[in-house]
């Protein structure tokens, strides 16, 4: 993603002062067209369930020619997904994906808003999703959305009327969707929320259907499409010099871990939305008949007037010259009585006034990140590069009592340069994902505040307003407090200004597995906040368990710098599992979290505090075999796991694998969705074959049905048939169809009892049909389906073995499930007996 923001510059299509992204430089004619997003004052919202179900192609549609306030609620967060480019998972994925959510809205023209809904994993049916989300909360959440956002139209990515025949989220978003259209404007319905906004009754609502619906596009034209609205979203913007679709799979593009990157389309295309409820429109307009005119408000005219003829008269080669109008139509807009129009035109407009005139603000602290109760710098810079007289007349940063008043005027393309000082007060929350601040259930996070509720990311601790006045009148312009600094292969970069504990820790296994009664050392690693920390830490422990040394001291001397210190853990006889968690004090005061920083190219920094804690686990556990290889595949965190319990794990690149090879290993291992995105693999089929047929064992997990080339129609050495077969309930009863096979006896015996407290699921895209050399060993299925027997599957090749397996390990192991490390430390083992393999093996 090296060229990201040289993207992002040539397209900036929303003019938002995005959390700790570049500040957005607008050209004369994307300034153009934000004026005319200004002049229209109608709002659609797009509902559905998780990041990346919206239809960027609509939303772009909406938000750029239509020039309509566009805002997608996605239910969920995407917590319960996979992720291509790192190991992310749960409530740290969710936030990569949010960030993803934002990157894409800041292409296609969208705002983003969200639910408390946690994606708890794959689900088959709403009444599934209803019974593990809190449903009335979710469905207050989307009432409340509705009566902030005051939507004209909403659109629904799904279905209501079709449950069980897509993911049980989707359906449901469209369900409470529906719900909430008639609710938002009961006043009886969650009342508390109208003490902070009002009852809304939006004119329509329509499904986004499309051929997938009616299963072909032959089928889709013979449907009587007089009940829906067509929409060609392939339209050309000349004034941005990109059409529609092109926009679209950008913002597409940037939803990277989900493996969405996308060539760019081109031409006329259609969409259809099927009105459910409202009147119809009588043209191919979703706003038709809905007064979109700045007359719609009360005293909004005499502020039209100015700014349509801004529109029509606009100076291209000098937009500076609209200025004076602009300020004008500010001070009638700020008169108007209607609070909801006042304060988005008001963002709108000010943000037009700041690029028609070159004005840039910022404030940016010297350091990336502080500790309450210590200093913080922050470097202003403004700048006003058009001739009207413009002054500077004050800088307050809200939060604290921290002011200039330099009164200065802002002379034309001369920059001026100021420091403000302040101490951060005790009170300042840390900064971290709001809704991670409190522990939550599986399928709800716990959000308090009413205001928060909704927002894609927490709000910034500090911001810094900027009051100029301009022709006689004074407009505060807010900026949040970032912090900006350049590297030698990058140049400039801006980043979140952090506020963090004076010092964190971290136990870096997250699950530490105790096969036998040994006493272990682990490593707890404390990082400072600031300069000169010095404290003891603690381990607590689980009863049964013993920790040694009962307290360390520590001294760090410079902000930043990591150290370690080591206890030993010795677990009782017998099995047992628990928690051990660092607890760190500093003048008298208990410091409890893990500082986790979450880093790419395509998204701003972000600083996540998470409980600082361990996983124990005590198992009896038996293994045959010491080194194995693992081809890692979409990213997981099974080498690790495996490590845990005593194997030797060897990352093999496939590009180097060459004949002979692999012979050293006990077995090799190929990661989740190994196929579906290592391309290397089409080529090194044959020798992991060779490798098997000469008494070697191959386990494949699982892999995305029907998506790699022609050369993986058959991932093993046998027929074999992926479908999407799934079993979603992680309390499935599993049924062990395959008593007498190593894989359930050697060298751990497999009981119903090691199927107990799974995660999340069973497992997902089994095999449908194998051919007969294959032996299915257990048979699962959810409720009210059948019996499901491809989730793991053995057969012979030559004179070694080839396991197939959907069940989900990856979720499993670094959670410590025990009886799924048991189940692959048998695959592992399968057809050694007693006898191991020679394994001189070089790390």
């Amino acid at each position: 993603m090296k060229y990201f923001w040289v993207l992002l510059s040539l397209t900036t299509l929303f003019f938002t002062n995005a959390f700790a992204q570049k500040p957005d430089k607008l050209t004369s004619s994307e300034l153009f067209h934000e004026i005319q997003k200004l002049n229209f004052l109608g709002t659609a919202l797009y509902v559905a369930a998780h990041p990346d179900d919206e239809n960027t192609s609509l939303i772009s549609y909406l938000a750029n020619h239509d020039k309509a306030r566009t805002v997608y609620i996605s239910l969920t967060r995407g917590d319960g997904g996979q992720n291509l480019i790192g190991s992310e998972l749960r409530e740290l994925l969710g936030v990569l994906r949010t960030q993803e959510l934002l990157a894409a809205r800041h292409i296609d023209g969208g705002e983003q808003r969200f639910s408390r809904a946690n994606d708890f994993g794959f689900s088959k049916h709403p009444k599934e999703t209803f019974n593990i989300w809190d449903r009335d909360k979710v469905l207050a959440d989307v009432v409340w959305a509705i009566r902030k956002i005051q939507p004209d139209v909403i659109i629904n990515r799904f279905d209501h009327r079709t449950p069980g025949t897509t993911h049980g989220h989707h359906t449901a978003s469209a369900v409470l969707s529906m719900e909430a259209f008639e609710l938002a404007n009961d006043p009886e319905a969650y009342p508390s929320q109208l003490k902070l906004t009002t009852p809304w009754q939006p004119k329509r609502i329509f499904y986004n259907t499309s051929w997938w619906q009616y299963g072909s596009q032959e089928a889709f034209e013979k449907v009587d499409k007089s009940g829906m609205v067509k929409l060609d979203v392939g339209t050309y913007y000349a004034e941005l010099g990109l059409s529609n679709n092109e926009i679209a799979a950008m913002s597409r593009s940037q939803h990277l871990c989900q493996g969405f990157g996308r060539l760019t389309d081109r031409g006329s295309s259609n969409e259809y939305i099927e009105l459910l409820k409202g009147d119809m429109p009588k043209n191919n307009n979703v706003f038709e008949g809905i007064n979109t005119t700045w007359s719609r408000v009360k005293g909004g005219k005499a502020v039209g007037d100015i700014l349509y003829k801004v529109e029509a008269d606009f100076d291209f080669q000098n937009p500076s010259k609209h200025i004076l109008e602009l300020v004008e139509a500010y001070q009638l807009l700020q008169k108007v009585e209607d609070e909801h129009w006042k304060t988005l035109k008001s963002k709108e407009l000010k943000n037009i006034i700041l690029a028609a005139a070159g004005l840039y603000l910022e404030a940016s602290s010297v350091t990336s990140s502080v500790t309450p109760g210590s200093n913080a710098t922050i470097n202003i810079e403004t700048i006003n590069r058009s001739a009207p007289s413009i002054t500077l007349k004050e800088i307050d940063i809200i939060g604290v009592d921290a002011k200039l008043t330099p009164n200065k005027v802002l002379g034309d393309n001369q920059r001026e340069n100021f420091e403000i000082s302040y101490t951060i007060p005790e009170s300042t929350s840390y900064t971290s994902p709001y809704w991670l601040n409190e522990p939550g259930t599986l399928g709800t996070y716990t959000v308090n505040d009413q205001t928060l509720i909704g927002k894609p990311e927490t709000p910034s601790a500090f911001k810094a307003i900027f009051t100029l006045v301009i022709d006689g009148v004074e407009i505060p312009f807010e900026k949040s407090v970032v912090h900006r600094y350049s590297k030698p292969d990058k140049g400039e970069l801006y980043e979140p200004f952090a506020i963090l504990p004076e010092v964190t820790s971290k136990i870096d296994e997250k699950v530490l597995i105790f096969a036998t009664s040994d006493t272990k050392e682990v490593q707890v690693k404390i990082r400072a906040g600031k300069n000169d920390v010095s404290g003891s830490v603690v381990l607590n422990h689980p009863s049964g368990w013993a920790v040694s040394p009962n307290s360390i001291p520590f001294s760090i001397a410079q902000k930043g710098e990591e150290i370690s210190v080591m206890f030993n853990v010795t677990p009782p006889n017998t099995e047992s599992e628990g928690k051990i968690e660092p607890k760190v004090t500093v003048n008298n005061k208990v410091f409890d979290k893990e500082l986790v920083e979450i880093s790419y190219d395509h998204i701003p920094k972000q600083s996540v505090l998470l409980p600082s804690e361990a996983k124990v686990v005590r198992m009896d556990i038996k293994k045959s075999g010491e080194h194995i290889a693992y081809i890692m595949g979409a990213g997981d965190n099974v080498p690790e796991s495996l490590e845990q319990i005593g194997y030797q794990v060897h990352i093999v690149d496939p590009n180097d694998i060459q004949n002979g090879d692999l012979d050293k290993y006990d077995a090799v291992v190929v990661g989740i969705r190994a196929y579906n995105v290592v391309d290397a693999l089409k080529f090194k089929q044959p020798v992991l074959f060779d490798y098997v047929k000469n008494g070697g064992t191959m386990i494949v997990q699982y892999n995305t049905a029907g998506r790699w080339a022609s050369q993986f129609e058959n991932i093993a050495p046998y027929d074999v048939t992926l479908s999407r077969d799934r079993v979603t309930d992680e309390n499935a009863k599993v049924e062990i169809l395959a008593p007498n096979n190593s894989l359930v006896n050697y060298p751990n015996t497999i009981t119903q009892k090691d199927f107990d407290g799974w995660v999340q699921e069973r497992g997902l895209y089994f095999p449908s049909k194998w051919s007969s050399e294959f032996t299915p060993i257990l048979s699962m299925k959810d409720e009210g389906e059948t019996d499901k027997q491809g989730s793991l599957i053995v057969a012979p090749y030559g004179e070694g073995h080839y396991i197939y397996t959907g069940l989900s390990f990856f979720r499993e192991l670094p959670v410590g499930v025990s009886g799924a490390y048991k189940l692959f430390a048998n695959m592992l083992s399968v057809g050694k007996n007693e006898v191991k393999r020679d394994s001189n093996v070089k790390g």
